[in-house]
């Protein structure tokens, strides 16, 4: 078991297997020691986080739904890496999308559901530059989806 997953561990989280694509594109591209991680949407097991930010859904929620993106994430560094999660050097940027009224202002806290996870889980390597944008609507009604850029040996 890697560093990062006996963090993951000690916190309460076991890696699913990486989800698979919805469509026609790849979970991933490796370019150098740069991978690109599609945007995992807020998908616990089988069950859709669906909801809208400001409409029917709280910060809390959508915090919570943020999370869950997070651990798809690493889910989806761990199988780009063969399975040896430790070959992770830095998440280097996430883009998230609130899926949000439009006047809902707060997609940041919504996204520091993955933030926080992802420095508590990492620690240093877990440091990130992100943005968190509104978007009126996400695929299949969920209330947060979220991409990423991250270092790998």
């Amino acid at each position: 078991m890697s560093q990062f997953e006996k963090k993951l561990a000690e916190m309460g989280v076991t890696l699913p297997e990486a989800p698979a694509p919805a469509a026609n594109y790849v979970p991933y591209v490796q370019a150098g020691d740069m991978l690109y991680v599609s945007g995992q949407i807020a998908k616990d097991g089988d069950t859709l986080l669906t909801g809208k930010l400001g409409h029917d859904m709280d910060v809390e929620a959508g915090a919570a739904a943020a999370k869950v993106c997070a651990i798809a994430l690493l889910a989806q560094v761990k199988a780009a890496c063969g399975g040896d999660l430790d070959r992770l050097v830095r998440v280097v940027k996430l883009t998230g999308f609130v899926n949000s009224t439009a006047d809902f202002t707060q997609q940041p806290a919504v996204i520091n559901g993955a933030s926080d996870f992802i420095g508590d889980a990492l620690g240093d390597a877990g440091k990130h530059a992100r943005a968190a944008v509104s978007a009126p609507s996400l695929p299949f009604g969920v209330a947060v989806e979220i991409d990423g850029v991250f270092q790998i040996r």
